[in-house]
C-alpha cells in the first residue's frame, strides 16, 4: 500500500512561515495608533471646553447689548434686612426659602458672587456694603451669592463685615459656570427685564459700583470691566 503523499516543501514553509501573521499585526498597528490619537484629542477638546468659561454675557455687553443670564433657584440663607421698599419683593420671592432669579423680575440688581474663603472678597465686603447703604433707596436690590461654602463660615463671614443685604447659597459652583465666572469675586448688574447690562470681574471699584447701579436703573449697558483682585475657585 502507497502512503499518502504528505505536503510539499513549497506547502510545508508556507504553512509554518509566521510572515502573514506579522503583515497583518503590522497593519493594525497604525489603526490602533491612530485611534488612540482620535480618541487623546477628544479627551483633550472635551477638557479645555469643559474648563473654559461661557463668554456669552461678556460677549454681548461686548457689543452694547444686554444679555439674559441663565436662570437659579438658590437657598435663601439669609434676609438682611432690605429696607422698606425692597422689603416686600424680598419677602414674596424668598418665601419657600428658595429664590429664583424671575422671581426678582421687575427690580433691578446688583449680584455679587463670593465666598467665604476668598481673600479679594473680604477686601470688597465693606465697600459692597457700603455701597448697599448708599443705594437701596434708589431701588437696586444687592444680593449676595454664597458659593462652595459652609453654613457656619458664611454666617461668621456675614456677621465680621456687618452684611446686610440678602444673600443666597449655593452648595456648588453650578451658577458659577453657568454665567462664565472665572473666579471670587464678580459682580452683576441686572436691570429690571432682567438683563445683565454690567458685569465686573475682581473686586470692584466705588466708580464701577456708582456705573453699574446707573446702569441697572437704566438698562443702557455698561459692558464688563476688569476689577481689582481675583481670586480663584475651589
Amino acid at each position: 500500500m502507497i502512503p499518502p503523499a504528505g505536503p510539499s516543501a513549497a506547502e510545508a514553509i508556507a504553512e509554518h512561515d509566521p510572515a502573514p501573521v506579522t503583515r497583518r499585526r503590522n497593519r493594525a498597528i497604525p489603526l490602533v495608533a491612530s485611534a488612540l490619537a482620535a480618541a487623546l484629542v477628544a479627551l483633550l477638546t472635551y477638557g479645555l471646553l469643559a474648563r473654559s468659561p461661557d463668554t456669552t454675557i461678556d460677549d454681548g455687553l461686548a457689543q452694547g447689548r444686554p444679555v439674559r443670564p441663565p436662570s437659579f433657584q438658590l437657598e435663601a440663607f439669609a434676609a438682611g434686612r432690605p429696607g422698606p421698599r425692597l422689603a416686600l419683593t424680598w419677602s414674596r420671592a424668598a418665601a419657600d426659602g428658595r429664590v429664583g432669579l424671575e422671581e426678582l423680575r421687575g427690580t433691578p440688581l446688583a449680584v455679587n458672587f463670593w465666598a467665604s474663603w476668598c481673600d479679594p472678597c473680604r477686601s470688597e465686603a465693606p465697600r459692597l456694603q457700603r455701597a448697599w447703604r448708599r443705594y437701596r433707596g434708589s431701588g437696586v436690590l444687592f444680593v449676595g451669592l454664597d458659593e462652595q461654602d459652609n453654613a457656619p463660615d458664611v454666617r461668621r463671614f456675614l456677621s465680621h463685615f456687618a452684611i446686610d443685604y440678602p444673600t443666597l447659597k449655593e452648595a456648588g459652583d453650578d451658577t458659577f459656570r453657568a454665567w462664565g465666572l472665572t473666579g471670587y469675586p464678580e459682580t452683576f448688574f441686572v436691570d429690571r427685564r432682567g438683563r445683565v447690562v454690567s458685569h465686573v470681574i475682581g473686586v470692584v471699584s466705588e466708580a464701577a459700583l456708582a456705573s453699574g447701579v446707573r446702569a441697572a436703573l437704566s438698562g443702557r449697558p455698561a459692558g464688563s470691566r476688569r476689577g481689582g483682585a481675583l481670586g480663584g475657585r475651589r
